[in-house]
């Protein structure tokens, strides 16, 4: 997909982080967004900043992302007020914590559902669509360099987002067997400056555990700081969504954000090849905590 102008984006996890930044890009490069997002005032306020910016249309839709049928209304909506959907990007996305067995299964299905199932239903609603137009389209589906290392960040962020790669993997060879105009991405990126931490002020009531959280322990709120400051320091969302359009006008599958990663996707991979057990604690989470090049 190389001309943007007029046609129309929909992101998901629109109102915030990554997802507003794409919004912005969207909007500079002359397409109609439908921006979805489960923060209903933080939504709202942001879609009329950018309304006032572009004589395109920005429409604003409250979702919940791991309930299919609310993207199905998303999509309904783009059809009907603005025609169609050439880019969809799934970036909606929470950060979890826990290990695998001390994780609630409210716990695995908050993020799950918001991660990987939210992908999950927007190929199911809008493949269908881009492929009944016939004319170039593009998927970008937000993972995380989580989904290409091991081990090395929580167990429900990183099986979400290895999930999200495997599948976005797959939609590349099922859209090519297709003969489909539709491209696709992953996008994998590093530290970012978002308020990922905080994604627990839009979990549902449902979904939130009957218990206290543990008191957290010295070490446990060392930890929690320093990975704020990473944060606070990482890649701008401006940035990462320039890297994206670059990759949709060079139809790239993988897009990778921070070079300094690329010894630790390739030393998994080794590892796998060779049947090598990988670094283990304290020395894994130091190689994360490595600034970008």
């Amino acid at each position: 997909m190389q001309d943007f102008a007029g046609k129309v984006a929909v992101i998901t996890g629109a109102a915030s982080g990554i997802g507003k930044a794409l919004t912005e890009k969207c909007i500079a490069e002359g397409m109609h967004v439908v921006m979805a997002d489960i923060e209903e005032a933080v939504l709202e306020g942001v879609a009329a900043e950018l309304q006032a910016t572009t004589n395109n249309q920005v429409l604003p839709i409250v979702t919940n992302v791991a309930v299919e049928a609310e993207l199905r209304k998303v999509c309904e909506e783009a059809v009907e007020k603005l025609g169609g959907v050439h880019l969809l990007f799934n970036n909606a996305g929470v950060g979890g914590g826990g290990n695998s067995w001390t994780a609630t299964q409210k716990d695995w299905d908050w993020v799950l559902g918001v991660n990987l199932w939210s992908v999950i239903h927007g190929l199911r609603v809008f493949v269908p669509q881009m492929l009944a137009q016939n004319e170039p389209c593009h998927i970008v589906n937000t993972a995380s360099v989580a989904g290409l290392i091991g081990g090395s960040t929580n167990a429900l962020y990183s099986v979400s987002k290895h999930g999200v790669v495997a599948l976005t993997e797959n939609l590349a060879v099922d859209l090519n067997a297709e003969g489909a105009q539709i491209d696709c991405s992953v996008l994998c990126p590093g530290f970012v400056n978002t308020n990922i931490i905080n994604s627990g002020r839009n979990r549902p009531q449902e979904l939130t555990n009957d218990a206290e959280p543990p008191v957290l322990t010295p070490e446990d709120e060392q930890r929690m700081a320093l990975f704020q400051e990473i944060l606070r320091q990482g890649m701008q969302p401006a940035e990462i969504a320039e890297i994206v359009f670059d990759a949709i006008r060079a139809e790239r599958l993988y897009i990778l954000t921070h070079d300094h990663f690329g010894e630790m996707i390739t030393t998994r991979a080794e590892n796998i090849v060779t049947g090598t057990n990988p670094i283990m604690g304290e020395a894994a989470l130091a190689n994360l905590a490595k600034p970008a090049d």
